[in-house]
């Protein structure tokens, strides 16, 4: 999509901006419809906001114009601000109702595995699609999103959620402001969705232009691109699928303290590294993809386990709140860093700021907590 953006005359800096007014959106409303969730259903929140986005997909692929492509930002993001948390809450509770939500990481991952093989396809088609016209893959992204709808009527509240009692809205921010500042999830909340989260957001931002521009010095033709751009996200999606079947199975052996400890010195280091050597670029993006589902996994298992399913799904969208109004700054100044040097030099530093920030925050306070390594936590 952000070479759909600059093939419309758009800068990095402007792109940076529809990013930052995206996450604006996120951290405006995600509470009020976290709350909606909570209280009209989440099932309900689920199919308006799939109805939005997909309407929303449609019009992006219509537009010419910054001021266009901004007004639709903020519909997309208000779409995934209905399915934000509604979704995590939703699996959740209904995982309690006839399992255990302790198997939460475990299915999610499943169904992330399979969403990105499918999605794997979807990116070779794409790819050609965008060969011939870059409005194309936004015009079947569309359709493809609207079968979600008939998909979500078909699937009931849990049982969880039909019993629980349902919160006012002051109550039901205390209980946010409450969870945030909990000591075993306040660090948490600072070490991942504000700080991993940010940087690692950087990454999908500039992966098409560093892309672009790594296999054009190879050698590659300008005209081959979106094609190869295509090839590449199967590989990325597949990479995301194998490592998030086996989501449960990693949380097992590695635990979930010990993943977090050690991903962001992981990650920090290979975006510096791919500036050094430009070519590494393109396995750093594998890696970041690898590492993204699993981590969302296990950082919505981490939460979900220390919250009440009253508010589940308000709580889980403030999280989402709190990432999305700390990427905005990194987003403004890694637009700016790129149009003044490059999007590459941009990323390293965001990986600079990922490796000095993580080590300042586990040297301060422990931002996992102590019982969140074995599989029962």
């Amino acid at each position: 999509m952000y070479l759909f953006f600059l093939a419309q005359g758009l800068t990095f800096t402007q792109i940076a901006v529809l990013e930052a007014l995206y996450n604006l959106t996120t951290l405006l409303g995600e509470i009020p419809t976290g709350y909606l969730g909570d209280r009209l259903g989440r099932r309900n929140s689920l199919l308006a906001g799939t109805a939005l986005i997909s309407a929303t997909l449609f019009a992006i692929g219509l537009a010419e114009s910054f001021l266009a492509l901004a007004a639709l930002y903020v519909c997309w993001s208000m779409g995934y601000n209905f399915r934000s948390g509604s979704e995590d809450a939703w699996l959740y509770d209904t995982l309690t109702d006839d399992l255990t939500g302790d198997d939460f990481a475990g299915v999610r991952g499943r169904g992330e595995s399979v969403a990105l093989a499918v999605g794997a396809g979807a990116a070779v088609v794409g790819g050609y699609l965008g060969g011939i016209d870059l409005s194309y893959p936004w015009f079947v992204a569309a359709g493809v999103t609207a079968l979600g709808v008939g998909v979500l009527l078909t699937v009931d509240e849990s049982e969880s959620y039909e019993e629980s009692e349902r919160m006012g809205l002051r109550e039901t921010l205390t209980l946010v402001r409450d969870t945030l500042s909990r000591p075993n999830i306040a660090p948490f909340v600072v070490y991942y969705y504000v700080l991993y989260a940010a940087v690692t957001y950087l990454v999908f931002v500039f992966l098409q232009p560093i892309f672009e521009t790594v296999v054009v010095d190879a050698g590659v033709a300008r005209a081959q691109v979106e094609p190869l751009l295509g090839w590449f996200y199967a590989a990325y999606s597949l990479v995301g699928a194998g490592l998030s079947y086996y989501t449960g199975a990693i949380r097992e052996r590695v635990g979930l303290r010990l993943w977090f400890l050690a991903l962001p010195f992981v990650v920090g280091g290979a975006l510096v590294g791919m500036y050094l050597v430009p070519l590494l670029a393109l396995p750093t993006f594998l890696l970041v993809r690898g590492l993204s589902d699993v981590t969302r996994s296990f950082a919505g298992q981490y939460v979900n386990d220390r919250i009440e399913t009253a508010g589940r799904a308000t709580v889980l969208s403030a999280m989402a709140m709190v990432s999305g109004l700390a990427v905005v700054p990194f987003q403004l100044a890694s637009g700016y860093v790129s149009d003044l040097v490059s999007p590459l030099f941009a990323l390293a530093v965001a990986g600079g700021a990922l490796l000095v920030g993580a080590a300042l925050l586990i040297a301060w306070r422990g931002p996992v907590a102590a019982d969140a390594g074995s599989a029962t936590s």
